[in-house]
């Protein structure tokens, strides 16, 4: 997950919020903090996207599906792309369910084949997935994950993984907020990591430090405003949410260069944060 990302999968705001009307039809029920501004998002989602492409990455434009609401700008909750396929997730909010499929046939036009999918009662959503190596698995069980969504995962992973790691999440907010596993956890290099240690269990955060990675800590007053949530470009290369001055001093601390991207409109409004906002496909 730290590696250079050479090909993303990105949903464009202007495809996923699709106007002002959409949004404001919708936001409330999506448990949203505030409607997002379709214009100012549209520039949010600009900008963040050419951060991408000046770093050299290829950009594989998702087109919007009807009948998806304003959270399929999140593409990363629905699969999780393995090194030869992806696994295609199902949605713990109920209103997202329709994602995963329509992702699929997407991928497998990009030629990502699509190894399977999780089925009832499992639940699976992208952002509980933690690759802490290439053959190890960390998956957050809680209100968007559930057991048999992890069985299932490592069932159809299969002999491409050795270990599929069940992390306990805590209750938060409650089944309508929004907490996953990288919401905790941003790798950011093999031996290095922005993490939140007061909401990790303690046997997970042991196992980190047992692998030899340095944790760095999320200012708490810069959780909410998701300080925690950072995509790596590349080694010590970061993306993260501006208005994070904490979060972005800590790690520039520990030898990080950090990009920052407006987030207010495409991020907070929907808390999700950049790695929320891309599905990896290659990284090399």
């Amino acid at each position: 997950m730290t590696v250079p990302l050479r090909r993303v999968l990105l949903l464009h705001a202007r495809d996923a919020f699709a106007g002002q009307a959409r949004i404001d039809r919708e936001w409330q029920a999506l448990h949203y903090a505030a409607p997002p501004d379709f214009a100012r998002a549209v520039a949010e989602y600009d900008a963040f996207a050419e951060i991408l492409r000046a770093f050299g990455v290829e950009i594989c434009w998702m087109p919007p599906e009807e009948g998806a609401t304003l959270d399929a700008l999140y593409v990363r909750d629905a699969a999780v792309v393995a090194h030869d396929g992806a696994v295609l997730g199902r949605m713990g909010k109920p209103q997202r369910r329709g994602e995963p499929a329509a992702l699929g046939a997407f991928l497998e036009s990009l030629g990502v084949p699509v190894l399977g999918a999780v089925a009832a009662p499992g639940l699976l959503e992208g952002g509980d997935v933690v690759w802490l190596d290439d053959r190890t698995v960390a998956v957050g069980e809680g209100y968007r994950t559930n057991a048999e969504g992890i069985r299932q995962l490592a069932a159809l992973l299969g002999e491409r993984v050795d270990e599929v790691l069940p992390v306990p999440l805590p209750h938060w907010h409650g089944p309508a907020g929004v907490l996953h596993l990288m919401s905790l956890l941003s790798p950011l290099a093999d031996d290095l990591a922005l993490a939140c240690s007061r909401l990790l269990p303690v046997p997970f955060r042991q196992r980190l430090l047992a692998r030899g990675v340095t944790l760095i800590e999320v200012p708490e007053d810069e959780f909410a405003t998701l300080g925690g949530n950072v995509l790596a470009l590349a080694p010590r290369k970061a993306l993260l949410a501006a208005g994070n001055p904490q979060t972005q001093r800590l790690l520039e601390r520990h030898g990080v260069d950090v990009w920052t991207y407006p987030a207010e409109e495409i991020s907070r409004k929907g808390e999700g944060g950049p790695t929320c906002l891309t599905l990896p496909l290659l990284r090399a």
